[in-house]
């Protein structure tokens, strides 16, 4: 199988099995048929020519006299009824099924080509083989109800190398403003700039077939008083989609039926002027062909000259292409063109060697398969609702999470965390994975809020950075076991034993000391390693912890120092540096709160919830306006329809006239027409605003629930961070902090209080 994309629809091609092309020869009656010289087989599928030996050459010479040539089907003195039941019949059948197929007919000029194709008006029984096959496509239609088929037609005609539109005289095709062109994409070859008809019914199909046979370029001459100047290509294109199956593949195929312009022999025709020329371009053109389909018979051949001329590119996919291709050649049975007769029998028995490869060409629409798709998931998201509800368990939701889902699942697992949760509910796949998710979230954010504690309290030393544990145990601090040295600082605390060196009263100048050592090594050996919160831990065994200080008098390292030293000064905790408001005593009322918090820490998302209300407001406005101005046409619509059908009315009274098949109407009643024409177009335009506005409408709204809820959240965070935390905790909570608001519970900030009064309760024990 073939795949091939174009566009919205993707193309498969099932692989058939190759098969030769079928080629069939009818004789013309004729009074005079040269009995001795033509003879058939007994099978009808064969035919023998022979010659009598030129005596004027003498009796000895190697001229051939004596051909047999090996056919599908030899038609002598047969009916119309007959050529299409055996040339016709199956391949327009197979058509309708997905095949595409050829039907071409070839020969001698004046041997009855145009006769086989299209027939003679003057009688029904002798209608051709193109009004029998687009009867028999109408007919096979109505057999098949259970599919809806579409049939357009196309006429080319190719005169003197030139690509010509048949049916671009009706009155709504119009002549092309560009010429028309051949061209090659990956589903075939077509011409652009051919208009394609859509025909419901066999009538308008005869009607097309008519107009496009009475613009054909004819002449004459001695061999044909109608001699067909021009090869033509009658397209009839099926396209069938399933009425019982909501399949997104369908079927499409084509039917190719070719009338060539005859050759010619121009002595015996006697061509002048611009017959001549025709005869010309006939007659190369024809020699393409034949060069073409002898490539084609050859397997040794790579290349075949299809763009010769426009009658073989234009045939490429019927020569030798994935469709059933029949030959039908006509011949003369009289002696005198005898010569003729076997030029196109030899053109016959080549084309037979050629190959063809017939497949179903199946279409997948893109939107129907995802149509199809959705109703699938549609209908499985019910059967799992038929599960859970036999399964007892409450309806759940398996589409995508959204923000305020994904916000609960991180609240459900803080509270786990916090132990006032003691169990999460398994609901579906999507949400298990969320939750890990979050797990991981939360555990990254307690990390960085450990480490900001830290940072906040001591001045960390990494492990690894022996620089810094030297300069440290030279300045005193840390004595050579690597334990710290206990250093009240009034907040600050150190662990460990104080080495007998060490004196209290030299606190501020071991410190001092101790910066500076610090600094100078650091800007001698370098940049330590850096510090990070996976390799920091409160022990004295692993990582060396040196007391800060809120003297005014210590002032941190530079700017170069810090950046270049493992070591990172702690920031002053000094409150000169931010002065805050008091505190109430009682937390304020929310409303009051809220006005507070819309002015000060939420503006900007205040900000951007007004916008985006202002611009819902004003689609709404819109959408409402818009549909106004509908209403308006669509009352306006419908006046104009009660004055045409008046008009109408009172034409059908006072009595029609016709002028060659068209109806005359007066000015009024055009007029009328124009006017409903426009408000059907406005009407559309504006309904199509209206749709636009409307999926505006739903997305601004969208993006305003987002923003209120988003507000609400935050200022629930700022409330209980601004009037239920404690005072001396705040500073952990400033915006440059690396705790973000609200993924800090309350009940941890107050324990990690608590936890530092204890500590510094016990610091005040050791100096004692």
């Amino acid at each position: 199988m073939m795949r091939r994309k174009n566009g919205n629809k993707r193309y498969f091609t099932r692989m058939g099995t190759r098969k030769k092309v079928h080629a069939f020869v009818r004789v013309k009656p004729t009074d005079d048929f040269a009995h001795e010289m033509i003879k058939y087989g007994d099978d009808n599928k064969s035919i023998d020519i022979h010659l009598k030996k030129d005596l004027q050459r003498g009796v000895v010479n190697n001229k051939q006299t004596d051909w047999s040539f090996k056919l599908d089907g030899v038609l002598h003195n047969a009916s119309q009824d007959l050529v299409y039941e055996t040339v016709a019949k199956d391949v327009v059948a197979q058509a309708l099924n997905g095949y595409n197929g050829t039907i071409m007919c070839y020969g001698q000029t004046g041997a009855g080509k145009t006769y086989t194709m299209t027939g003679a008006t003057e009688n029904y029984k002798h209608r051709g083989i193109l009004p029998r096959a687009l009867q028999q496509v109408f007919r096979m239609i109505a057999e098949r109800p259970t599919h809806a088929i579409t049939v357009r037609v196309s006429y080319l005609e190719i005169y003197n190398e030139s690509l010509f539109d048949l049916l671009s005289t009706l009155p709504y095709v119009g002549p092309s403003v560009t010429p028309m062109t051949i061209v090659e994409n990956p589903q075939g070859v077509f011409v652009k700039g051919l208009s394609v008809h859509l025909t419901s019914q066999e009538e308008d199909a005869f009607s097309l077939l008519f107009e496009g046979e009475t613009n054909r370029i004819i002449a004459s001459h001695t061999m044909n008083k109608n001699s067909s100047r021009s090869h033509c290509i009658f397209t009839i294109y099926v396209e069938a989609h399933s009425r019982t199956l909501s399949d997104e593949k369908y079927i499409t195929s084509k039917i190719n039926l070719v009338d060539l312009a005859g050759s010619e022999r121009l002595g015996k025709s006697g061509s002048e002027g611009r017959v001549l020329k025709e005869a010309t371009y006939i007659n190369k053109s024809l020699s393409f062909l034949e060069q073409a389909i002898i490539a084609l018979g050859d397997q040794k051949r790579d290349h075949i000259p299809f763009r010769q001329c426009k009658l073989t590119h234009a045939l490429k996919d019927s020569l030798g292409g994935n469709c059933n291709m029949v030959l039908l050649t006509n011949i003369y049975g009289e002696a005198a063109q005898l010569e003729e007769t076997l030029s196109s029998l030899r053109f016959a028995s080549r084309m037979k060697l050629v190959t063809t490869e017939p497949a179903i060409n199946e279409k997948y629409d893109a939107e129907r398969m995802v149509k199809n798709l959705e109703k699938e998931l549609v209908l499985l998201k019910q059967e799992l609702a038929i599960h859970d509800s036999l399964a007892n368990r409450t309806l759940v939701n398996y589409d995508p999470m959204d923000e305020i889902q994904i916000a609960e699942i991180n609240s459900q697992v803080r509270r786990y965390l916090e132990g006032t949760l003691d169990e999460i509910d398994i609901i579906n796949l999507r949400q298990i994975q969320e939750v890990f998710n979050q797990f991981r979230v939360v555990l990254s954010q307690q990390e960085q809020e450990v480490e900001a504690t830290l940072r906040r309290k001591y001045t960390l030393i990494d492990k690894n950075d022996f620089a810094a544990i030297s300069a440290v145990q030279k300045a005193g601090l840390v004595d050579v076991d690597g334990h710290l040295v206990g250093e009240p600082d009034g907040q600050g605390f150190g662990l460990g034993v104080t080495p007998y060196s060490t004196k209290p009263g030299k606190k501020s100048k071991s410190k001092k000391m101790f910066k500076e050592q610090l600094g100078s090594l650091a800007r001698k050996e370098g940049a330590g390693s850096p510090v990070s919160g996976k390799d920091l831990e409160v022990s004295t065994s692993k990582t060396q912890l040196t007391p800060s200080s809120k003297e005014g008098d210590v002032k941190e390292l530079p700017l170069r120092d810090r950046e270049t030293s493992s070591i990172e000064p702690l920031p002053s905790d000094s409150p000169k540096e931010e002065s805050r408001p008091p505190r109430p005593s009682t937390p304020p009322p929310k409303p009051v709160a809220f006005e507070d918090f819309k002015n000060e820490r939420g503006s900007e998302i205040n900000r951007i919830f007004k916008e985006n209300k202002s611009i819902l407001n004003e689609r709404r406005k819109r959408a409402s306006e818009t549909t106004q101005r509908i209403n308006a046409i669509k009352r306006e619509m419908d006046v104009t329809k009660e004055a045409l059908n008046f008009q109408k009315s009172l034409r059908e009274k006072q009595g029609e006239y016709e002028n060659k098949g068209l109806m005359i109407i007066d000015e009024e009643e055009f007029l009328l027409i124009l006017k409903l024409k426009d408000l059907k177009k406005q009407y559309r335009a504006e309904y199509q605003d209206l749709r636009d506005l409307r999926a505006e409408v739903q997305y601004c709204q969208h993006l305003v629930d987002q923003c209120r809820h988003r507000l609400l959240t935050e200022f629930d965070i700022w409330y209980n961070e601004s009037f239920f935390i404690p005072e001396d905790m705040q500073v952990s909570l400033k915006p440059a902090s690396g705790i973000r608001p609200g993924m800090v519970p309350i009940s941890r900030l107050v324990a990690l209080r608590n936890y530092l009064k204890t500590m510094m309760g016990l610091q005040q024990g050791h100096r004692k």
